[in-house]
């Protein structure tokens, strides 16, 4: 079977996963951008994403949400009050989003990183670790993406 890509804005796909994940099924798709850089790169990985269940969301998850009209982010959850949800980027240093429960399109279930055919998930070890070492490190990602950006992208390129 061949597999095609293509472009689509976010304003016309989103809403539609919206839907689909509402109707109980899982969506698939690659991620563009650089806010979530280390762990996932612009234009490489993918994403799966679930209906988010939102009674259930907590610190730490990966959800796509819309923070503004038609404005979309897929951020990780910093804090959690009543309705109220802060989310930032992995790899944003100071910059947070603000959202409603409501607001949330879909909660990450994996991560297909680095053209593998298996995802990370988010219920792994791996990811759990991964997720609480960078939570732990966010006072020092400015000079962590720093490093990376400067020094590891020059001798390590994406895949």
């Amino acid at each position: 079977m061949e597999q095609r890509t293509f472009s689509v804005k976010n304003a016309v796909l989103l809403p539609q996963i919206k839907t689909f994940l509402q109707e109980g099924h899982t969506a698939r798709f690659r991620v563009r951008g650089w806010s979530m850089r280390i762990f996932v790169e612009h234009e490489r990985d993918e994403v799966l994403l679930a209906d988010p269940q939102p009674e259930t969301l907590k610190r730490g998850d990966v959800v796509l949400a819309e923070v503004q009209p038609s404005v979309f982010v897929l951020h990780r959850i910093i804090k959690v009050e009543g309705d109220n949800i802060v989310l930032q980027g992995d790899g944003n240093v100071g910059t947070k989003e603000f959202c409603q429960r409501k607001d949330v399109l879909g909660i990450a279930l994996g991560f297909y990183r680095k053209g593998r055919e298996v995802p990370d998930l988010t219920t792994s070890m791996k990811w759990k670790a991964y997720s609480a070492i960078w939570l732990a490190l966010t006072p020092l990602r400015r000079y962590i993406l720093g490093v990376y950006r400067r020094i590891w992208l020059r001798f390590f390129k994406p895949i």
